[in-house]
């Protein structure tokens, strides 16, 4: 009979640890990679426009090559980033950068790739990853997770931090916010919408926000903007989506 007893009881105690066992913020974000097509975006071809400039990404396991293309006012200007080289082709001529010039042109090309297949890129190893807790925005429950990045690996803007609102029961990312130091520094929050798949890739638009007060806290940000007390600044869209 004791031992009866002394069964029940482990069995009650494993229980409620399992209940009250906090999410694990890795499991979080392979649900959210995977909802977005992450394995699909791993070895894939994508071309997009954004504001005038066509983008292409070549993705093959951790080989990439990422692409921007425009036409300024006499020539086509072609820069290519890749694993190991950064370079910036006028009709279709290399052409010799300063390193200043050829970080901040690699900077601007990463930027809108890696925020066109977000939350993708979050398994790379420079990256932290926080659970911080359950909240509700407008009656839907979401994960908030903290997103760090280590000096070593974490690029120029190592020291942002970005925090993730992922939904609990479609694992879809709805909202981002982020710091950075960079151009005086401050804070955006962007709110996810007009959701679309194109060959398995989930693709979103964004309306990005920014805090009337300078002195808020980035973990506060969703709070002030479902008291619709952030600024709308503008509409990131990327349009004209192929991916092969």
């Amino acid at each position: 009979m004791k031992k009866i007893i002394f069964t029940l009881i482990v069995i009650l105690i494993t229980l409620s640890c399992k209940k009250d066992a906090q999410p694990i913020a890795q499991d979080i974000i392979d649900d959210a990679i995977e909802v977005a097509g992450g394995n699909i975006i791993a070895k894939s071809i994508i071309d997009f426009d954004f504001r005038a400039i066509h983008y292409k990404a070549i993705r093959d396991n951790g080989e990439f090559q990422l692409e921007r293309e425009f036409l300024d006012s006499i020539n086509v200007v072609k820069d290519v980033y890749t694993n190991n080289s950064f370079t910036r082709f006028i009709n279709n001529n290399a052409v010799v950068l300063e390193d200043t010039m050829a970080v901040k042109y690699t900077n601007s090309v990463n930027s809108v790739h890696y925020f066109s297949v977000l939350p993708y890129g979050l398994n790379d190893p420079a990256v932290n990853k926080t659970y911080l807790e359950k909240v509700t925005i407008n009656r839907t429950e979401y994960h908030k997770v903290k997103i760090t990045f280590n000096k070593e690996g974490g690029g120029k803007d190592y020291e942002d931090v970005f925090v993730y609102w992922i939904n609990t029961g479609t694992n879809k990312t709805a909202f981002i916010a982020y710091s950075y130091i960079t151009d005086g520094g401050g804070m955006r929050f962007r709110e996810a919408y007009n959701e679309r798949y194109v060959n398995g890739i989930r693709f979103v638009d964004y309306n990005n926000y920014k805090p009337i007060d300078k002195d808020v806290d980035l973990l506060d940000l969703a709070s002030l903007f479902e008291k619709g007390e952030l600024k709308l600044l503008s509409k990131i869209e990327i349009k004209n989506i192929v991916v092969e």
